[in-house]
């Protein structure tokens, strides 16, 4: 994405859209900002690079394209006879604009082994409620947005919702960078399908086979690139390195780091230590994908062997074997490996928990309890998509899917 500035035009030339326009100075100034820039250096995909080599994409570039299609939706929503006030617009640009600024290093790793007491989602209001004392409290109605309070309910879902211009971003953007095709999404053909009945989003009855598709791509991306059972090994390395970083750092270490991310290795600052102006905020501001690369490629060499085994793991691609259950795993079996992980490498029972994960996930690809998405027909009716749907795959969809994993060294040998 390469951008230009000219008197009067700014403009970045993204991969996905072609030219994006910036409405106006105010999201210019936003999108030079530290915060912001910061984006840049926060890849949107984390560790995912290391089974698709093209996902080096970053957080910066998500949010501008959602900046995109923002704008495209209000104008859709305009041109069907709805009243949207120019401030109503704004407000839901900055928010969709800045609603990852408050995401860490590697997506969602650092907010489980770091920082842990606070959610993406609260440091990105608490990063936006610095920066609108700084524009002079001109974010105030983005802010509303972003956290679900507008009086306009419509602008809140398009920025928060199971068909938000969030997911459509990412799943069109993902899909690009990935090479996956199946997660393709027709953005274009569902922003043109908007409408809004009491001031909620709503899809025409003939963009119901764009809404499944959206689905089922969202589906397809979660367990073929966001939960990939590589990138799912890969990340929890990369988590247990943190962790026993931090738990080091605790007992005296002085791991080499960049001071941003030693300051948060050496403290658990609870929410009350982030506000607009603390230092907690202000070293995480500093923190990105650098810092923690950095400090791996340092740490390969330190002398705990638990950090180095990890950390060199990590740099090298040398990543553990991780095996998948829709039923949890024996723990008979599981104490097996663990026995042996502490023979081999000569380690504590405690240190061996950092060599051997076992977890689970899941996924909604459509979520029954959460506001759906309603499809309008022409007489005025309007059904939840689950049940408009001709495809009876969508009430499969509805289903949580819950996959259980071990992950361990190779060098390790079960049968």
């Amino acid at each position: 994405m390469a951008d230009s500035v000219r008197p009067g035009k700014k403009i970045f030339n993204d991969p996905v859209y072609g030219f994006i326009q910036i409405p106006d100075r105010l999201h210019f100034s936003l999108i030079e900002h530290p915060y912001f820039q910061r984006l840049r250096r926060i890849k949107q995909l984390g560790l995912t690079h290391l089974v698709y080599a093209g996902a080096l994409h970053a957080r910066f570039q998500h949010s501008v394209g959602a900046m995109h299609l923002m704008q495209q939706a209000i104008a859709v929503l305009r041109s069907k006879g709805h009243h949207i006030h120019d401030d109503e617009q704004l407000a839901a640009s900055l928010a969709i604009l800045l609603h990852d600024i408050g995401h860490g290093p590697y997506s969602h790793t650092l907010e489980k082994t770091i920082v842990t007491k606070m959610s993406h989602e609260q440091l990105s209001a608490l990063m936006m409620r610095e920066l609108n004392a700084q524009f002079g409290h001109t974010l105030d109605q983005a802010i509303a947005v972003f956290e679900g309070t507008h009086q306009r309910n419509f602008l809140n879902q398009l920025v928060s919702s199971q068909l938000d211009m969030d997911r459509m971003d990412y799943l069109k953007r993902d899909s690009f960078f990935t090479g996956v095709a199946e997660g393709t999404i027709n953005a274009e053909r569902l922003l043109a399908m908007l409408d809004m009945v009491d001031d909620r989003l709503v899809i025409e009855a003939k963009g119901i086979y764009s809404v499944e598709k959206f689905i089922g791509a969202r589906r397809m991306m979660y367990w073929q690139v966001y939960l990939h059972k590589t990138v799912l090994s890969a990340e929890y390395m990369l988590m247990n390195c943190l962790r026993r970083a931090k738990q080091l750092s605790n007992l005296g270490h002085e791991l080499p780091a960049t001071p941003s991310l030693s300051w948060f290795l050496k403290n658990d600052p609870g929410v009350e230590a982030f506000y607009p102006g603390s230092e907690a905020l202000a070293k995480f501001a500093q923190l990105d994908d650098y810092d923690v690369f950095t400090a791996l490629k340092l740490w390969q060499n330190y002398p705990d062997k638990v950090l180095s085994i990890l950390s060199t793991g990590i740099v090298n691609r040398k990543l553990f074997r991780i095996e998948l259950s829709g039923e949890p795993f024996d723990d008979a079996r599981c104490e097996m490996i663990q026995a042996r992980i502490g023979h081999d490498f000569s380690l504590s029972k405690e240190e061996v928990q950092y060599l051997f994960i076992k977890e689970s996930t899941s996924n909604h690809a459509y979520h029954p309890h959460h506001p759906g998405i309603n499809i309008l027909y022409k007489d005025g009716k309007l059904l939840d998509i689950s049940k408009a749907s001709d495809q009876l795959n969508i009430s499969v969809l509805s289903q949580p899917v819950t996959k259980f994993f071990i992950c361990y060294p190779k060098s390790i040998m079960v049968s």
